[in-house]
């Protein structure tokens, strides 16, 4: 954990459970009816009674509230997946992904566009989102090449990761491509796995 995550964290501390989650369920509703914009320390504030100044004290900024709403909203997708080969676990990656993406990916579309206009909230969701999903993804790999079912000079081993996050963004924009919830599954088998020079 980051000195800036732990330093969050404890802030947090001074907040009961119950009442955190309140506040992030009220920093969801609004990303949902108006996305990053609609989002403000005041408009969750009035809507939880909770004073301004509580929550710029235990967050310090929109962006790391919006983050730290977000990342206890969503279930890790990858994170525990070990089925002992890598085809099993990009396989069980791919599954996840079809029977949990239309939830997650809803909230990350609403604030996709200030993903780019905000380094702020860039940096956070990348910390506290999007990182950890890299590296389950990566540790999938890391642990195919210790296992010899993979070269570690395979050049496509660093794309996996950043291609598999970027399909479930992409399938969505595509969907008279990719309507078919096996998609994922497809994906895996048809671009992953060859690339990887992994036979199944």
């Amino acid at each position: 954990m980051s000195t800036q995550a732990a330093t969050a964290a404890a802030r947090r501390g001074k907040i009961t459970p119950e009442r955190e989650a309140e506040l992030y369920e009220a920093v969801i509703c609004l990303l949902r009816e108006g996305g990053y914009d609609a989002v403000t320390m005041e408009g969750v504030a009035a809507r939880t009674k909770c004073g301004k100044a509580t929550l710029y004290r235990q967050w310090g900024t929109k962006p790391r509230l919006v983050t730290a709403a977000l990342a206890k909203q969503r279930c890790p997708f990858f994170t525990g997946i070990d089925t002992g080969s890598l085809a099993g676990d990009l396989r069980e990656a791919a599954h996840r992904a079809a029977t949990r993406r239309d939830r997650d990916a809803e909230l990350m579309e609403a604030v996709s566009q200030a993903y780019v206009q905000h380094p702020d909230l860039r940096a956070a969701l990348r910390e506290t989102v999007i990182s950890p999903e890299a590296a389950a993804i990566d540790d999938m790999l890391r642990r195919a090449v210790e296992r010899g079912e993979i070269d570690a000079d395979n050049p496509a081993i660093g794309f996996v990761a950043p291609c598999f996050l970027g399909m479930l963004r992409i399938e969505r924009l595509f969907e008279e491509r990719f309507a078919d919830a096996s998609t994922m599954r497809v994906f895996v088998d048809a671009v992953l796995l060859p690339a990887l020079r992994v036979e199944v």
